[in-house]
């Protein structure tokens, strides 16, 4: 039985038009050659990524979501592409970009073109007759780090990555800038952000050298060799990627990692199997993290207050884009419950001190 990701019929209101997506590789990919039929990957909430047959060829496009104009970060295809343009070369794991286009004409905004890393990525919950056992989690757990690990010792400065960050003053500006993205779509008031924002923005530790960060690194954004699923073959979503603080990326996989020892409420928001028999606790994940890198995570619980502020934002920005009748898949509107759900949390580890609850 294969594992292999899979695509769904396109969502209503994000179609694209067959037509012109093909007039547009015909011009200018013209190796491919067949038959042109669109699938999308629904899994994601953010930029919305399609799946482009073309006879036995399949190609990836990334373009932003509806709605997306005035929330500028994590949205620009352009920079993506340069991104993955410059990893490709030195880092395997980076699907190979192939071309960029701004014409908006074509599918509403500008987009680019990538291949498809084909394997299996896991979700919320494991698909029917895929069996992990504890010591395979284990090991899935450790291949997890290991690979933020690379990603972390990466020369940016001989990729030429500069341009796509800038670590002095990284985190007072990366606090900003998510609080700031929170009051441009607050739609409810939610007492704990002002406290959270406070404590932040009062406990912000001195960051570590500067390393790439990608930003959004979990489990459902790695992708796993079918025939070994403790080796990571791709990894997807660099769109938030940037120069700063390792530790804040390492923070932001804390924040997706919830365990099964975790209260009721954050059990709702797990969207990975890190509850499965054999995962690693957030603090067993942080200490290995220090333990192949020598970084000190004293001020861990501010990174993962920090993260799961993030995350209640993230949720935010998509509720508002339900909110605003730009996206219709009525499943948006669960982002809401997702902020307050993050932010209680981000508060609670605040008080406890601890990123284990």
């Amino acid at each position: 039985m294969s594992f292999i990701d899979a695509t769904s019929r396109v969502r209503q209101g994000e179609e694209l038009d067959p037509r012109r997506i093909a007039e547009f590789i015909k011009q200018n990919v013209e190796s491919l050659k067949g038959d042109l039929a669109i699938e999308q990957f629904t899994s994601g909430a953010s930029n919305r990524t399609y799946l482009i047959r073309i006879g036995s060829d399949e190609l990836v496009l990334r373009c932003p979501p509806f709605g997306s104009e005035n929330i500028k970060a994590g949205h620009d295809m352009h920079r993506e592409f340069r991104v993955l343009s410059k990893l490709h070369k030195v880092y395997p794991p980076t699907p190979r970009p192939i071309i960029y286009c701004d014409d908006q004409s074509i599918v509403g905004a500008p987009f680019y073109l990538m291949e498809r890393k084909k394997g299996v990525i896991l979700r919320k919950d494991l698909p029917d007759k895929l069996n992990i056992s504890p010591e395979m989690m284990k090991r899935l757990c450790a291949s997890l780090i290991d690979n933020l690990v690379e990603i972390h010792n990466l020369d940016w400065v001989s990729l030429e990555l500069n341009e796509i960050g800038k670590p002095e003053g990284f985190l007072a500006r990366q606090l900003e800038g998510w609080v700031q993205r929170y009051d441009r779509v607050q739609t409810d008031e939610i007492p704990e952000v002002a406290a959270v924002t406070e404590w932040l923005r009062d406990n912000q530790p001195q960051s570590p050298g500067a390393t790439l960060i990608h930003n959004d690194y979990k489990f459902d954004n790695v992708v796993l060799d079918p025939d070994d699923l403790t080796r990571i073959i791709g990894v997807l979503d660099w769109e938030m990627s940037t120069i700063g603080d390792p530790l804040l990326d390492l923070g932001v996989t804390l924040g997706y990692w919830i365990g099964k020892n975790d209260p009721e409420l954050l059990q709702l928001a797990r969207t990975q199997p890190t509850n499965l028999p054999g995962s690693f606790s957030r603090s067993e994940l942080a200490e290995s993290y220090a333990k192949k890198t020598g970084r000190d995570i004293s001020n861990i619980v501010f990174y993962f207050a920090f993260a799961l502020f993030k995350l209640a934002v993230i949720a935010q920005q998509i509720y508002y884009r339900y909110a605003k009748g730009y996206i219709k898949d009525p499943l948006f509107s669960l982002m809401q419950a997702g902020t307050m759900i993050f932010v209680r949390h981000s508060a609670l580890a605040i008080e406890k001190g601890s990123i284990d609850f």
